[in-house]
């Protein structure tokens, strides 16, 4: 704990940078907090390098959500990227962190290596790139939404971006394609929500939920 209340947060890629937020991480962290008792259950404050970030879960189970700070979709201006033939629209946002997201008819569709990477890497997003995250309807109506993610400092596909699937949630709905709030199945077979008030192309009382299971306890003997 930084202080009572507040949960110090910090995450680092597989390749070694640190990154300003995660948002699987921060669920995974206010999970953690409660059953280590670091925190009440209820309502945990995580201190990120992106900002405060408040978060909520209850004493049991394996559920909890974040809240996200307010953000805009960019506007449809040009300047980007463009789609390729198989790819229906793009959007840009930020997140915490900053996401290209990439409708598209099928998931499997996308060569994610490739076009993840070139499109990670494109200049036109900022000098340190971007995650790009590919979005495609589900199989059947009713059923989440199937989202993949090529990860800036992984490197690679992801099994679950909870920043990119709040990005595309909102890049979604403000397409018209579909309403908020809005759940989606990552690579990794888990469930995210995406809850958050629209005016125009500006998000608010952005919140993520999903899934912060507990895996294994160890005690470490120092």
């Amino acid at each position: 704990p930084a202080r009572p209340g507040d949960i110090a947060m910090a995450f680092w890629n597989s390749d070694g940078s640190r990154a300003a937020m995660c948002g699987n991480a921060a669920l995974c962290s206010t999970r953690l907090s409660v059953l280590l008792d670091l925190a009440p259950a209820g309502y945990v404050r995580l201190l990120t390098d992106a900002g405060i970030v408040e978060a909520r879960c209850p004493p049991t189970g394996d559920q909890a959500e974040i809240r996200l700070p307010d953000f805009d979709l960019a506007p449809d201006t040009g300047g980007g990227p463009e789609p390729a033939a198989d790819e229906r629209w793009m959007a840009f946002a930020t997140v915490g962190v900053p996401h290209l997201i990439i409708r598209v008819d099928d998931i499997e569709a996308p060569d994610l290596m490739d076009r993840g990477r070139t499109l990670r890497h494109d200049p036109r997003l900022g000098p340190a790139g971007a995650n790009i995250n590919f979005v495609a309807p589900p199989a059947r109506p009713g059923e989440p939404w199937l989202i993949r993610t090529y990860e800036r400092g992984v490197e690679g596909e992801t099994l679950a971006c909870g920043t990119g699937t709040v990005a595309a949630g909102v890049a979604l709905a403000v397409r018209g394609e579909d309403d908020l709030p809005l759940r989606f199945r990552s690579r990794g077979g888990e469930e995210l929500v995406v809850r958050a008030a629209l005016d125009g192309r500006e998000a608010s009382d952005v919140w993520l939920g999903g899934q912060g299971k507990l895996v294994f306890k160890a005690t470490w003997d120092g």
